[in-house]
C-alpha cells in the first residue's frame, strides 16, 4: 500500500471525492488520487523514500496540506485531513437549488436478526430547495422519492419489502416530504428541519438534523451546495406493522430505520442539460 489518508470536515462527516495531490521537495506532482464515497484514499502504488507534501482539494472547501514522510516500505499514512468550508458559516446564495440525483444519496439502515444491519437506498428521487432571501428560517424544501426504487442489494428482499407488508409501491407510489420550518441547531452550519412525510398512506411530522457543508463552482459551471442530513422513522408510525418473529423472539426486521441523506443541489430551477 501506498498512500493512505481519511478526508473529513471539522465535525467529522466525510468530504467524498476530495482529490489529493502529492508532491516531490521539488515540487514535481508524484501522485495525483481521488478519496472514495467515504472520504477515504487508498493508493497501492509505493513511492520513493523522501518527504512530500499532500495538498487536499474539494469543492466547497479550502484547500488543505500536510506533510507525509515515505518510509523505506514505500508507505506514507497521512492520517486524517480536515477541511474547512469555504464563504464562511452562511447558507447557500437565496432562490431556487435543485436536487442533483446523480451526485446524491437516499439511504436508510435497519437492524436485521438483532445481530447485523441491513443497508438499503431509493436509486430515484427528485428535489427542491428554496433559500428565502430575507430570513433564512423560512426557505423550504420538498422531495419526492420513487418507493418502488429501493435497493438493498437482494432481490428477493427487494421484492417483499415494495409489498404489502412493508412500502405497498403498487397503492403508494410516492414517498413524499415537504418542510414545514427550520430552525437553528448547535453550531453555525447545522440547523433542524421541521416537515412532513407522506409514506405508505400516512403523513407524520418529520424533523431532519441538517449539516450544510458548503458552497462552490461544479466542473460543469454551475454552482452547488452539499448538505447532509439524518432522521430515525419508526414504520410502524406509517402502519408498516409486518413483524416476523424468529427464535428467542427476535424480529427479523428491526422497526427503527436510520435515514441518512447526502446531497448535492444545483442552483437554479432546473438541472442543466445533460447532467
Amino acid at each position: 500500500m501506498g498512500l493512505t489518508a481519511r478526508i473529513r470536515t471539522r465535525d467529522g462527516w466525510a468530504v467524498s471525492h476530495a482529490v489529493v495531490t502529492v508532491t516531490d521537495m521539488t515540487g514535481a506532482q508524484v501522485l495525483r488520487v481521488e478519496a472514495d464515497a467515504e472520504g477515504a484514499v487508498r493508493d497501492a502504488n509505493p513511492l520513493p523514500p523522501g518527504a512530500y507534501t499532500v495538498i487536499v482539494t474539494a469543492v466547497g472547501y479550502a484547500p488543505a496540506a500536510a506533510s507525509a514522510i515515505v518510509t523505506a516500505s514505500g508507505r506514507a499514512e497521512v492520517g486524517t485531513v480536515t477541511l474547512a468550508r469555504q464563504g464562511g458559516t452562511e447558507l447557500p446564495p437565496p432562490g431556487p437549488w435543485t436536487v442533483d440525483p446523480a451526485h446524491s444519496s437516499v439511504a436508510a439502515v435497519a437492524q436485521h436478526l438483532g445481530i447485523s444491519s441491513v443497508h438499503g437506498r431509493f436509486t430515484q428521487f427528485s428535489g427542491a430547495i428554496e433559500i428565502a432571501p430575507d430570513d433564512v428560517t423560512k426557505s423550504r424544501v420538498e422531495a419526492v422519492i420513487r418507493a418502488d426504487s429501493i435497493d438493498t442489494g437482494n432481490g428477493m428482499r427487494d421484492g417483499h419489502l415494495k409489498s404489502p407488508d412493508f412500502l405497498d409501491v403498487e397503492r403508494y407510489p410516492e414517498i413524499a416530504y415537504r418542510s414545514t420550518g427550520i430552525t437553528a441547531a448547535a453550531g453555525s452550519d447545522r440547523w433542524t428541519v421541521h416537515g412532513e412525510l407522506g409514506m405508505h398512506g400516512v403523513v407524520r411530522p418529520v424533523d431532519l438534523d441538517l449539516a450544510y457543508l458548503g458552497t462552490g463552482a461544479d466542473p460543469w459551471g454551475g454552482t452547488r451546495a452539499a448538505f447532509r442530513a439524518t432522521t430515525e422513522l419508526h414504520r410502524d408510525d406509517f402502519a408498516m406493522n409486518y413483524n416476523q418473529v424468529v427464535q428467542a423472539g427476535i424480529a427479523a426486521i428491526g422497526t427503527t430505520l436510520k435515514v441518512e441523506l447526502d446531497i448535492q443541489a444545483v442552483q437554479g430551477e432546473s438541472l442543466p442539460p445533460g447532467l
